[in-house]
Formats: C-alpha cells, structure tokens, sequence
C-alpha cells in the first residue's frame, strides 16, 4: 500500500489481484475502471472503492461478457450492490453448468473411435501440449463474446469439424513459421504499414481464414485484444517483448488501406 491510507499504486493493483499493469491502463482509458485519487506528484491512485469495482469486473469476465456489456452493468443507475451481487452469483451459477455439460461434452469425445478424420483430444495434445485446449477455448470465448450473433463461431465449428491430424499440423507449422517472421520483423524495424508489415498483417488474416470469414475490421478487433488481455499479449511478447503492440500496429495500419 502507498502512503496515502487506503490508495493504491497501478503496480499494487497488479501484484494484489493479478492483472497485469497493462490490462489496468486499458481499463482506465476505455473509463471501465478509472482510479480516482492521485499522489502528490501526479500519479494517479486506486481507492478501496475502485478494487472493488476491479473485482466485479473480473467476475463479469469470467463468465464471458464484453467489456462495452460489464461497462452497461456497472454503470446502470438502477442496479444497487446487493442486485448486483445477486447477478455475479447467478451468472457464475451458470457459468459452472456450462462447464459441467463440456466436461461431460469432452468425456464423450474421448470415448469415442477416432474414425481418421476428426482429430482426438489425445491427438490435440500431442500436437500442442497439455495446455493448447483451455488456451484454445479462451481464443474462442472471446471470438464468441465479441461478435454476439456467433457466425464466425459457428463457422469454426463447421470447417474444424472435419480437419484431421495433418491439418492441425498443418496449422501449428504455419502459425509457428508466422509468429517467426514477425519477431524477425519487429527486430529488423519493419515499420507499420510498409509493404513487408502489410504482407505480414495479410498471412496473420489468411491465418484466421482458415477457421472463419475475417475481415480486415474483425481483425482489427483481434488485434485491440492482444494489447488489451494479458492472456494474448503474454502469447507475443513471450516470443518477443512488445511484439503484441507491434502487431496490433501492423494490423491497423494494413487495415486502414481497406475498405471491408
């Protein structure tokens, strides 16, 4: 804790709740999440208050919400804290269901013959460890809770519905092939919207293709959650520190010479 009783450094919120600091800055620019103190010398301070809301943020996303629809929430007039609460509660309520259902979900996948053209789980972690489903099912989450009406999704499901064990190869070279470029790239001081980045932010689209229509404008909302989430951006800059905020540059750059 700082000096000042009950105020908190961005760094404090970080280390006390676990969202990195660059989540938190995002959250203060799109006002979801604003501390309303500052120090002496300026810098800006979280109250006990603004955890608090920090808290309930967390809890929103984790059952899937957007952060235009926890900004609604949070700031709706006629919600009290208790209504609220009551909310949060119902909400993970489901939330445990669902998972409930993919877990019994998944437990019939695997109790199932592999007929050659649907890839396992076991398969699935083979090819990229014991982790990649949780880590693919939290690319998905968000692909879902961004465009509501679930057309890319069900689009997903359709056309990986029929990939085999070469294709997921297939998937993981190219992707691996991709994040190597553009970490030679960035180190190289390709600049944003030069043909060499733009030929890049294309193969990061085609990429995307491959599971679902994507657009130059959905990319770019793609591209807003590699800055935005820490789960994402952790993805690039392990790779390379700040590759995620270079991308995301590359990418609204590329984008601004289309129209669709």
């Amino acid at each position: 804790m700082s000096e000042e009783s009950n105020t908190y450094t961005v760094g404090e919120v970080a280390d006390l709740t676990g969202v990195s600091v660059r989540a938190l800055h995002h959250y203060d620019h799109i006002g979801l999440v604003v501390p309303g103190a500052r120090s002496a010398a300026g810098y800006r301070l979280y109250s006990d208050v603004d955890v608090e809301r920090l808290h309930r943020v967390l809890v929103y996303r984790e059952v899937g919400l957007s952060l235009e629809q926890i900004a609604t929430l949070l700031d709706d007039p006629d919600g009290s804290g208790p209504s609220q609460l009551e909310s949060q509660h119902k909400l993970l309520s489901e939330r445990i269901d669902r998972l409930h259902q993919m877990v019994a979900a998944l437990e019939e996948l695997m109790a199932n013959e592999n007929n050659g053209t649907r890839l396992t789980a076991a398969e699935q972690v083979e090819l990229f460890g014991d982790d990649w489903l949780s880590v693919r099912d939290d690319y998905a989450m968000e692909a879902q809770e961004r465009w509501g009406d679930t057309d890319a999704w069900r689009q997903s499901r359709e056309r990986t519905a029929t990939m085999g064990k070469a294709d997921w190869q297939a998937v993981k070279d190219e992707q691996e092939a991709l994040m190597g470029d553009l970490a030679a790239a960035k180190a190289a001081g390709v600049s944003p919207g030069s043909d060499e980045a733009n030929a890049l932010a294309e193969r990061h689209r085609a990429g995307i293709n491959r599971f679902y229509d994507c657009g130059h404008a959905m990319q770019v909302n793609l591209a807003q959650m590699y800055v935005a989430d820490e789960r994402f951006t952790k993805t690039y800059d392990d790779r390379s520190p700040g590759l995620a905020q270079w991308l995301h540059d590359v990418i609204v750059a590329n984008a601004a010479n289309h129209d669709d």
